[in-house]
């Protein structure tokens, strides 16, 4: 297995340079509201892509951290992001993940909003003797658009932008056109009785590749890496020329046609990307996928995911991707029990951390970042009820 490791920083090393993060910051309330704050508000969150809302009046919605967060087309064709909340007395305005409207209305008390978040209309708006109608528009919400792909964050903390995070990787995703991505199925949210951290972490592992993954290890035999930039993890393989005794494996290495658009090193290369701290675009030759795991709470998140696709009529390519599909159910399938294993053995009291080998670059990255943002994550024990507070 392949691995790049970051360079250290100046200065004295840290101690817990070569441990993970204690089993208690997976299943402490107060661990999980600081995370919230200081973790997920101020990170950029997945969307949707544009061709999701192509027409004027499209709108595509976002739930996490306690908000709503809903991305407009407007008359004007630009894309906005406001929370989903009306400024009169708190009201959801709209319900579900996907809509279209030409007008935003408040199915409380009718106050309207324009597409671009205005208020425009508030019945008997003479009895309100303090509205200033100018001033009680929706709410914006940071956006941005990184080839196609719609990002949100709920507040600025000076981080890096999208296009930022993924400038080093920006050459090897060029050929993949995301730009020109349109849907395949809709979004698939799979609610998993875990920690966030868990998911992500199990994400950018690439230890138990070949130990849990027998298809994948079919598929890459032992070309698959691993490394760790500042704001993104990089995981890869490359398919082998041998054929695998599965079915679907094997039809798949059989079938997958070839990809014009594509270098000739992409044509059976799997690429995946974990941006900072818990978005993934899986980059196969035949599709795109994204997932993200939004928290819930201290011991359970959400995945939430999709597959994009370019425009392909080819039998082969349908083929290939419905196989893709099975192939990639089977590891969801084996990741699922692994990380249930894992947050089960992290409320024993038998467990703090556990030491990191040298190839864990991207834990091991992740880790001393999240002690940096909430420093008790260095406390190997769990502290007292209202540690946060003090």
């Amino acid at each position: 297995m392949a691995t790049k490791i970051e360079p250290a920083n100046d200065g004295a090393s840290d101690t817990l340079d070569g441990w993970s993060l204690p089993a208690w910051t997976y299943h402490d309330e107060e661990f999980h509201r600081l995370e919230l704050d200081r973790v997920f508000r101020p990170s950029w969150q997945v969307v949707c892509h544009e061709s999701d809302i192509p027409a004027l009046g499209d709108w595509h919605t976002l739930d996490y951290c306690g908000e709503s967060v809903i991305v407009v087309r407007g008359k004007d064709d630009v894309l906005r992001a406001f929370t989903n909340v009306c400024r009169h007395r708190g009201s959801r305005l709209v319900d579900g993940a996907v809509g279209c409207a030409k007008k935003l209305v408040c199915p409380y008390h009718a106050w309207t909003y324009d597409l671009d978040g205005r208020l425009t209309g508030v019945p008997d708006s003479a009895s309100y003797p303090t509205l200033d109608k100018d001033r009680a528009g929706l709410v914006p919400v940071d956006m941005e658009r990184w080839r196609g792909f719609i990002f949100v964050r709920l507040e600025d903390d000076g981080g890096p932008s999208v296009a930022q995070m993924m400038a080093p990787y920006e050459a090897m995703i060029e050929p993949y056109r995301f730009e020109e991505l349109g849907a395949l199925g809709r979004v698939t949210l799979r609610p998993r009785e875990v920690n966030w951290k868990n998911v992500g972490d199990n994400y950018s592992d690439g230890l138990h590749i070949p130990v849990a993954h027998p298809g994948l290890t079919r598929l890459f035999g032992k070309s698959y890496g691993v490394e760790a930039e500042a704001n993104v993890d990089r995981m890869w393989g490359d398919m082998v020329d041998r054929e695998s005794a599965n079915w679907s494996e094997r039809m798949y290495q059989k079938l997958l046609p070839s990809v014009p658009h594509l270098p000739e090193a992409s044509q059976r290369h799997w690429l995946y990307f974990k941006l900072w701290p818990n978005v993934a675009f899986d980059i196969y030759p035949d599709q795109v996928d994204f997932m993200q795991w939004l928290p819930t709470g201290p011991t359970s998140c959400i995945i939430r995911e999709i597959s994009y696709v370019l425009p392909d009529d080819r039998r082969e390519m349908r083929a290939a991707r419905y196989l893709n599909w099975r192939i990639n159910r089977q590891v969801n399938a084996e990741d699922t029990v692994l990380i249930t294993r894992v947050q089960e053995g992290m409320g024993s009291r038998s467990f703090s951390m556990g030491p990191l080998s040298d190839t864990e670059v991207c834990l091991k990255h992740f880790c001393k970042r999240m002690r940096e943002i909430i420093p008790e994550a260095r406390l190997e024990h769990q502290p007292p009820s209202g540690w946060s507070r003090k």
